[in-house]
């Protein structure tokens, strides 16, 4: 990772691990009781940013924003969270983290209880953490924090079907405000929206963002989505983390193959760019991250596997822009440059 100055950073992983055990005959037969949905990531997020979190379904994005707010328990490794080590908390601790640390969910029909009105559900944290004395505060608070996110505070009586998909995740927006929080993670927040939709929720979060200081991870199999929200990009492929860099690098001259084919995935709004450009089309299925393959882990499915890919395991270093790092032999082996052919291949010796 490269070096930050550390006040400047909200929250930092080290080693984070969330493996899970596997059951069943024909698992063991073959050696492997472990799946490694999280393997050894080292992460810094920055106070103020947003740092997009992009990668293939079951990739693992899920599991690290849910191990980062300890609603999963990690295995392994550090979560360091504005100096407090978010793993050994309990108690008090642990309840101040959930008021400083909130959570938007991707499905908003499943993450908001039927039976509670609007009002109900945007006031259980200021009752939980006690920000509002009385029930006309409290209702006062709730007013408020629907017309932030772009709701009419006359709707606070109503019940979650009595809206649309957008409007229900505002509702789950304002109840992650409701805490005052400094840091949210933004799980799929856009996934069951449809397309029209989630160009709204995502103005609405860069909005909130800017106007509260908020420091956002934002979580989500859409590069293109990621790109217009984020600050840096880091992307993820089977528990690792295999590229991080400035949103504006990441998103225009990705250094890690892997990368370049989820750009390359993305629709271009213009038949005739879109005829003419080139397509990364990745071989094979993802590995199972109960069976990891050895060296690097994308070597199955790259393009441009050579020697090494096979035994060693590339660590992130410096590639491409200022700030931005790929974990590929690509750009050397332990540091050492390796010369490329115009097409990106490692040159014959």
């Amino acid at each position: 990772m490269t070096a930050v100055d550390a006040s400047d950073v909200l929250v930092s992983v080290r080693g984070l691990e969330v493996h899970f055990p596997v059951r069943g005959e024909g698992i063991r037969k073959k050696g492997a009781g472990v799946l490694r949905a999280v393997d050894g990531v080292d992460l810094d997020i920055l106070r103020g940013e947003t740092l997009g979190l992009v990668g293939e379904s079951g990739c693992g994005k899920s599991t690290l924003g849910n191990a980062v707010l300890r609603l999963i328990p990690p295995t392994g490794g550090s979560i360091d969270f504005a100096g407090t080590d978010v793993t050994s908390v309990g108690g008090k601790g642990l309840r101040e983290l959930r008021r400083r640390a909130g959570m938007v969910f991707q499905d908003p029909f499943a993450s908001l209880d039927p039976r509670r009105t609007v009002a109900q559900t945007v006031s259980e944290p200021l009752e939980v953490h006690g920000l509002r004395s009385g029930k006309r505060e409290r209702a006062a608070r709730v007013g408020e924090l629907l017309e932030l996110v772009g709701l009419d505070p006359a709707v606070a009586g109503r019940y979650p079907h009595e809206f649309s998909g957008g409007q229900r995740q505002r509702v789950g927006i304002a109840r992650a405000l409701a805490g005052e929080p400094d840091f949210l993670v933004c799980d799929e927040a856009i996934a069951s929206l449809d397309v029209s939709v989630q160009a709204q929720v995502l103005n609405l979060l860069r909005r909130l963002q800017k106007q509260l200081g908020l420091t956002l991870l934002f979580i989500s199999h859409d590069l293109s989505a990621v790109r217009h929200i984020s600050d840096r990009i880091a992307v993820m492929y089977l528990g690792r983390i295999v590229e991080i860099g400035p949103a504006s690098a990441v998103g225009s001259d990705p250094q890690m193959p892997y990368t370049q084919a989820l750009l390359s995935a993305v629709p271009v709004p213009h038949p005739a760019l879109e005829r003419q450009r080139q397509r990364v089309v990745l071989r094979g299925d993802v590995p199972s991250p109960a069976a990891v393959p050895s060296g690097c882990r994308f070597r199955t499915r790259c393009p441009y596997v050579f020697e090494p890919c096979d035994d060693v395991d590339p660590a992130l270093q410096p590639a491409g822009a200022p700030g931005q790092l790929a974990a590929c032999h690509l750009h050397g082996v332990v540091g050492t440059p390796v010369e490329r052919t115009p097409e990106g291949v490692p040159a014959e010796p």
